[in-house]
């Protein structure tokens, strides 16, 4: 399914060719573990692990037959290389569930270590019976990793949110380990050197810290705003280390983690949140990242995906949401905390400068005393200034009046984004998605659309067919027909939203993104829960689909060219010459 989570895999070292996966979904309690005999040319599922949600996985070095599974129900076991299972830990337990991590003493396979979402567990007789271990432990720990020292069984580590533990009487008392900030004491992983056994690596969500003297002391490794995942330790090569990290992908060391280099070709993990193609003599794709700090901002490409480079000084480590460009060329970025402008710099490079000064004004009535008489006259005002401070979900700055869509509502700006003017109305704040011409101004949230005729000073209601559910994208097309893109399929009005239809024949509904390309006329629709681009017709509605296989968040078009943004795989392209027959 494609909604597995995939956090297990083994490689039997006594057959290669055999994999063994233990996966689980986040949506609800199910999973399952798969067994593949060649390689992972082709996988089965295990019968009798059907539905379990497997939260950790580990095999016996001392009997590699033995497979050991951690599930949300308590501690599988297997002793025919993941063939059948049997639970051994008891049913239905009040205290042995939600296993996040297991480890097998490398002497003897009934010796089983086990980390639950509260305490760590032990067993010494395959599972016939189990003892708490929690003499030295922070109670209510979830524990993440359980490493065994290979030469020295006793010595066991356990990394937990409360912080690291060692233990030299086999989990009997532990002591917590000092030298990690307790900010970054939820270590998810440990790992230790299996070229001495001295030096342990520990992922932690700021950083990776390394000990040299069995945990007495730690030292971090690299920056702080690294959020480590899982740690690889190359036991053919002396100092080859590999990360996987949330924001940076997979990270290579070749020197015992003094220096990282990515290692993400052919690989991306990378959540697109916009894509803008520039107007210019040299056109160049921006890319604007979500949820990547250190390694997010915008990257841009001028060789159609070839190469990319970075652009996120100023913006401090913001999501990035929707990106936009101005009629004279200035390109703006809406984030998670405001809007921001590209500016060249003296030396060449660029930097993103906030432009989200809320300048509102209002007015008021004001009594004078003109020859004798009271008068009341309406008097205008400026209110103190303030920042935009709430996620920009959408802008479009292609007319002489900019238009931004906020959680805090709708923004405009007539002097190039020096200032801006606006805010709640309708009731409504969160706004997803705008458009803008010349003369008028479309805005959706979820639940409605607004417009407005007089460049945002005034919006009002757009009436909407009654079946449309939630609204996601909002286009206005060349020739100015009125495009929505949302739950429930894509609605067309050629009169300004007066009367609306449906376009049925669509393979799928859900749509999240709508754009034109300029060069073929055709409207390119795309959704986070199909791997299919739409291509269509703008006259005629005809279709043709496009099978990328992965789901589209946001779908541009780039000279010859068409990229799509997915939900957590990067940026793809398809040539838009290579597209089959409408049909």
């Amino acid at each position: 399914m494609d909604n597995y989570i995939v956090d297990h895999i083994i490689v039997d070292p006594e057959i290669p060719r055999h994999l063994y996966a233990a996966v689980w979904r986040d949506d609800q309690p199910d999973g399952g573990f798969f067994l593949s005999e060649d390689s992972g040319h082709s996988w089965r599922s295990i019968p009798d692990m059907d539905g379990q949600s497997i939260r950790s996985l580990a095999q016996s070095s001392a009997d590699p037959r033995i497979l050991v599974a951690g599930t949300l129900q308590g501690i599988f076991r297997s002793q025919d290389r993941g063939l059948h299972w049997q639970q051994i830990s008891p049913v239905g337990s009040r205290e042995i569930h939600e296993v996040e991590s297991l480890a097998i003493d490398p002497r003897d396979p009934d010796v089983i270590y086990a980390g639950t979402w509260h305490l760590p567990w032990k067993t010494d007789d395959g599972g016939k019976s189990w003892k708490n271990i929690k003499r030295g432990v922070i109670d209510d720990s979830d524990v993440f990793s359980i490493i065994i020292d290979p030469h020295q069984a006793r010595t066991v580590y356990i990394s937990a949110c409360s912080g690291i533990y060692k233990s030299e009487t086999g989990g009997d008392l532990f002591h917590k380990v000092q030298g990690i900030p307790s900010t970054a004491r939820r270590t998810r992983v440990l790992r230790q050197d299996p070229h001495n056994r001295a030096v342990v690596y520990a992922g932690t969500t700021e950083g990776l810290y390394r000990t040299e003297d069995a945990g007495r002391t730690w030292h971090l490794l690299t920056g702080s705003d690294l959020i480590i995942n899982d740690i690889y330790l190359d036991s053919s090569k002396r100092g080859r280390l590999l990360l996987a990290t949330d924001r940076g992908g997979v990270l290579a060391s070749d020197d015992d983690g003094h220096s990282f280099a990515p290692s993400n070709e052919g690989f991306s993990s990378r959540k697109v949140g916009s894509l803008l193609v520039t107007r210019t003599a040299h056109p160049e794709m921006l890319a604007g990242i979500v949820n990547d700090k250190l390694h997010g901002g915008v990257y841009a490409t001028a060789d159609q995906g070839a190469s990319w480079h970075q652009i996120a000084d100023g913006l401090d480590g913001r999501d990035v949401f929707a990106l936009s460009q101005s009629q004279d060329g200035a390109v703006l970025a809406g984030t998670s905390h405001g809007i921001f402008r590209l500016v060249a710099q003296p030396d060449g490079t660029r930097r993103w400068q906030m432009q989200s000064d809320i300048v509102n004004r209002g007015s008021r009535i004001v009594s004078t005393r003109v020859n004798g008489r009271v008068v009341d006259r309406m008097q205008q005002f400026t209110l103190p200034p303030r920042e935009l401070s709430a996620r920009v979900a959408a802008l479009d700055a292609s007319t002489d009046t900019w238009l931004a869509a906020t959680d805090e509502g709708l923004f405009t700006s007539i002097d190039e984004g020096k200032s801006w003017q606006g805010g709640i109305g309708y009731g409504a704040e969160a706004y997803e998605s705008v458009a803008a011409t010349s003369d008028w101004m479309v805005a959706v949230r979820r639940e409605g659309a607004v417009f407005s005729t007089d460049h945002g000073q005034h919006w009002d209601p757009m009436p909407l067919p009654s079946r449309i559910r939630t609204i996601h994208a909002v286009m206005i097309a060349p020739n100015g027909d009125l495009w929505l893109g949302a739950a429930d399929g894509v609605y067309v009005s050629r009169d300004h939203g007066k009367s609306w239809f449906w376009l049925d024949r669509l393979p799928f509904h859900f749509m999240d993104d709508l754009s034109m390309d300029p060069a073929t006329g055709k409207v390119l629709a795309g959704s986070r829960l199909d791997t299919r681009l739409l291509v269509i017709d703008e006259k005629t509605f005809l279709h043709t689909s496009i099978d990328t296989g992965y789901p589209l968040y946001r779908v541009r078009a780039m000279g010859s060219e068409w990229f799509a943004a997915t939900m957590q795989n990067g940026v793809i392209a398809h040539s838009a010459d290579t597209h089959s027959a409408p049909k």
